[in-house]
């Protein structure tokens, strides 16, 4: 599976924003796929998370503001962003869970700042 973010850049306090992870090879061996987050200084964190069911699972950080979904039509997991802080900085990385591996994508730089 190689996955492909994108999406980022730089938005005002209270913006929004939408990465997009386009997912291709062996998409049907996915179980579930994540949003990962690394602040400057900071260890990576969890963000969002959601199944092949559509089950979704948040960070208490972002409850309320992130929304992650997938275009199962196009093989792609996107992450909308409002409401966004100074704090949301970081490089967001989309991975894909399956039975045997877990994938990375390359990280996509997003800039909270005024």
């Amino acid at each position: 599976v190689q996955l492909q973010a994108s999406g980022g850049g730089l938005v005002q306090p209270g913006g929004s924003l939408r990465l997009s992870c386009a997912a291709s090879g062996n998409t049907l061996s996915i179980i579930y796929m994540r949003w990962y987050r690394q602040a400057p200084g900071k260890e990576r964190d969890i963000v969002a998370q959601i199944d092949t069911h559509g089950t979704t699972h948040y960070a208490d950080s972002v409850k309320g503001r992130f929304t992650v979904s997938r275009d199962s039509a196009k093989d792609t997991w996107n992450l909308e962003m409002n409401s966004l802080k100074p704090e949301d900085t970081a490089v967001y990385y989309c991975t894909a869970r399956t039975r045997d591996n877990h994938f990375w994508g390359q990280g996509t730089l997003v800039t909270v700042s005024s």
